[in-house]
Formats: structure tokens, C-alpha cells, sequence
């Protein structure tokens, strides 16, 4: 019954979201939130504030993928609003006449939603809530709709979420492991985007989201909302017709320069190239069914194999989201042991948190020892730029153990001056060595 409602949403999603042209790819700028084109950037931040900064973020954002996240809360979650939840932004108009928006992008969630009027219980914006009685194009879904009906389910303060409102529409509510969430009414709406490129703009005329009217958690006043890229139906990529269900990136090393990198979908997001290779992209139901799981073989330090057994399908979640990568403690400290011993004893480790692994002389890197990360049916050789980070005089190893009910991360260190293209229709998730400084 599951699968089958499943599949009617996924009709349903692809006969009203198709757009009205024959273009079938198109790509969008993809801004870090410490570039200085992002709202996030402070010049008085030093690369070091940044990479600290962001090591931080990722013990937050990895609580994202904890199963705990599905678990029944009897009251609304209060959290400070802090700026912790965000790595990337995009760029999307949303209504007509249309409206720009500033929104997080997320490869860990589905759904798309803004912050909506009348919002008595939201965080602070800068730009204005998003008015539906202001578009001409925006339709309220009932709570037998289809979409309504593959909404997660949450129990809040004793009642069970999608569930109907006074004129029958869906009130939905979203929480993400963090203890952010989102509540409002599920709709559609017209949704575009300017080719990054200067060519032709695309539009999305029904793409389902929630006009969030009590929202709260991780967000900050630069971000009108959440741009879901997970595997769900109701993510951007599975609602954008007869583009396709594929998209890619290619993150480059330095975020500090002045550039952007570009978010590419259909046939756009196609990669090729020497070092080509392919990895099957696992599903998971339930509450998991958002995150790009892959299944992770082991790693290769210098000559020496460490393979990952006793682990179940689909046993590592690639997130474009999270800064760190995250592994299984027992696993992790076999690579870091090999680590050390590449590196040297007579190099002086010290202690930085959230670091397990940093080293006083950033010359060290001089000894880092070969990487490959070894996927089913793909193994990537890795530079240390995707291992390592440095803050000042200091390299600190840029993978962290999970703790016994976290979930293992491929972090986007580990993808820097990689394509990345994730293929929902074929079910594979690639990977080609770039150099992105330039993609």
C-alpha cells in the first residue's frame, strides 16, 4: 500500500510540475555560505574562524540523520535561532508575479517550503513572508491530496500530522533531527529559476510545497526557506518533469574566493571524463527515504586496506550539507591509527575540538599518506585537501567518529574537485576527479 501511494504521488508530481518547454536541463549558481557573495559572510572571520565554524556545523547537521528524528514530540520544539543549519544557498522565485528568494539548498530533505504570511510564530527574515493572496497562481491542496498523504507523520502535542484543516486543507508539519521545523499549509505554486548562464529562464508551474506559518530551529534572517534535493517525491529534483530526476556539483577547495559553483540538473548534470566511475544509489523507506545512501567497502591508507564489515545495506549517507566526513568509531580509529603512523610519531599532535586528529606543524601534510575510498564499484583516489583542513599553522584530519547511534556521513571535504552527479532515475550516484575552481 505504501509503494503504491507512493507511486500515485509520483504521477501525480510529474503530470503538474512539467514545464512548459522543451528544455531539458539548465543549471543555477550554488553559493557557499562563506563566500563573499553570501549574506552569511563576515571579512572579520579568519579562514581559521571558518573552518572551525564549520566543523561545528557538522556535529549539528549530522543529527539530522539520526532515526530519532522520527520519533513522536509531545510539544513544539524551542530552539535559538542560530546560523548553524546552512552550507549552500540557491536562488528561486516563487508566485506570480514571481518573488525572489533566498533559500538553503538540502540533499538530507524533500520538502520545499518558504515562510509564509500570516506567520505569528516565525523566526526573523529580512526579506518579506512570501503572500499566497498576493499570487495569482497559488492553490491550496486538500488532505486527501496525493501529496498530503506521503508527508511523514508527527505527533505534536497530541495530534497527528498531515492532517485536515478547517476548509479541509492540508496542515502538515516537518521536523528535521536538529529539532528545527516547519508547519504550515501544503500547496502548489509556480516556481522558477534564472539560468546562471544568461540564457532562458525555467519555470515549474505546480511544484508542491508548504507555506510554513510557524517555523523554527536552525534558520537565520538571510533564509527564506528550504529547498529539499533528497530522493523523496516531493524534493525539487523529483518534481521537475520532463527535466528529469538527476542532478550534479562540483564543489571547489577554496569557498573563500569570489565565485559560485554551479547546480546543474537533467541533462546538464550529466559528468564524464577520465576516472569516471559509478556507485549504486540506495533507497531506504520510512523516515530514511530522503538521504543519498551508499554502500562503503572500506579505505585504503597508503598500502593498507581497512574494510568496513558487519555494516548493513546502504551503510554511508553522501550529503553535499555536512563539512566533516563521519565514520563508525571502531572503523575510524583503524584509519586514523594509519594515519598517525604515515604522518610520523615525531610530528606533535594536538587537540582542537571538535578535531580527534590535528597536528601543530602544517608541513605534516608533506607526509600524508595516499587515500581511496573504496565505494561499490568505485574507488576514489583522494588528495589531502580531502582529508585535511587547516586552521592557521595547524592540519587537522577532517574525518570524526559517529557516536553509537549516529550515522556514518561522506562529507563535502571528500568531494572537493570531484563531479558529483546523482542519477534518481538509474539509481547510481557518479563521480569524475575535476578541478572545480572552473566548473
Amino acid at each position: 500500500m505504501q509503494a503504491l501511494s507512493l507511486c500515485l504521488a509520483l504521477f501525480f508530481l510529474l503530470s503538474t510540475s512539467s514545464i512548459g518547454s522543451a528544455i531539458k536541463g539548465f543549471s543555477i549558481d550554488l553559493i557557499h555560505r562563506d563566500s563573499p557573495l553570501s549574506p552569511f559572510y563576515n571579512s572579520s572571520m579568519t579562514h581559521s574562524d571558518r573552518v572551525q565554524n564549520a566543523a561545528l556545523r557538522s556535529i549539528s547537521r549530522a543529527n539530522r540523520f539520526r532515526q530519532s528524528s522520527v520519533a513522536e514530540t509531545s510539544e513544539l520544539v524551542e530552539t535559538d535561532i542560530i546560523p548553524n543549519g546552512v552550507n549552500y544557498l540557491m536562488k528561486i522565485f516563487v508566485g506570480t508575479p514571481p518573488v525572489e528568494r533566498l533559500a538553503a539548498a538540502d540533499t538530507g530533505s524533500d520538502l520545499i517550503w518558504f515562510q509564509c504570511s500570516p506567520c505569528p510564530r516565525c523566526y526573523t527574515q529580512n526579506a518579506t513572508l512570501f503572500d499566497p493572496k498576493n499570487s495569482s497562481t497559488y492553490m491550496s491542496l486538500s488532505c486527501s491530496s496525493d501529496p498530503c498523504k506521503v508527508l511523514p507523520q508527527f505527533t505534536v502535542q497530541g495530534q497527528v500530522y498531515p492532517k485536515c484543516g478547517t476548509s479541509n486543507e492540508c496542515t502538515y508539519f516537518y521536523f528535521y533531527g536538529d529539532s528545527s521545523y516547519t508547519m504550515g499549509e501544503l500547496g502548489t505554486e509556480s516556481v522558477s529559476f534564472g539560468a546562471s548562464d544568461g540564457g532562458q529562464a525555467v519555470s515549474f508551474p505546480k511544484t508542491v510545497f508548504g507555506c510554513g506559518h510557524n517555523n523554527n530551529g536552525t534558520f537565520n534572517e538571510y533564509v527564506a526557506g528550504l529547498v529539499g534535493l533528497g530522493q523523496g517525491v516531493l524534493s525539487l529534483v523529483s518534481q521537475m518533469g520532463n527535466v528529469g530526476r538527476k542532478f550534479s556539483y562540483c564543489l571547489p577547495p577554496n569557498i573563500s574566493r569570489n565565485t559560485t559553483t554551479k547546480l546543474r540538473f537533467g541533462e546538464e548534470a550529466t559528468i564524464s571524463g577520465n576516472g569516471l566511475s559509478s556507485t549504486p544509489l540506495i533507497t531506504k523507506l520510512g523516515s530514511l527515504s530522503s538521504f543519498y545512501f551508499l554502500n562503503l567497502e572500506g579505505i585504503t591508507v597508503g598500502q593498507q586496506k581497512v574494510p568496513l564489515t558487519g555494516q548493513i545495506d546502504g551503510n554511508i549517507v553522501i550529503d553535499s550539507g555536512t563539512t566533516l566526513t563521519m565514520l563508525p568509531s571502531s572503523f575510524y580509529d583503524q584509519v586514523e591509527a594509519l594515519v598517525k603512523q604515515a604522518i610520523g610519531s615525531d610530528q606533535f599532535i594536538v587537540q582542537i575540538n571538535p578535531f580527534k586528529l590535528c597536528y601543530t606543524n602544517a608541513n605534516s601534510i608533506k607526509n600524508f599518506p595516499e587515500v581511496e575510498v573504496h565505494f561499490t564499484g568505485s574507488n576514489l583516489s583522494l588528495k589531502p585537501q580531502n582529508f585535511v583542513l587547516f586552521r592557521d599553522d595547524i592540519m587537522c584530519f577532517a574525518i570524526l567518529p559517529t557516536d553509537s547511534n549516529g550515522t556514518s556521513i561522506y562529507g563535502n571535504v571528500a568531494q572537493v574537485d570531484f563531479e558529483v552527479e546523482y542519477d534518481l532515475g538509474k539509481k547510481k550516484v557518479s563521480f569524475a576527479p575535476v578541478g572545480c575552481a572552473n566548473k
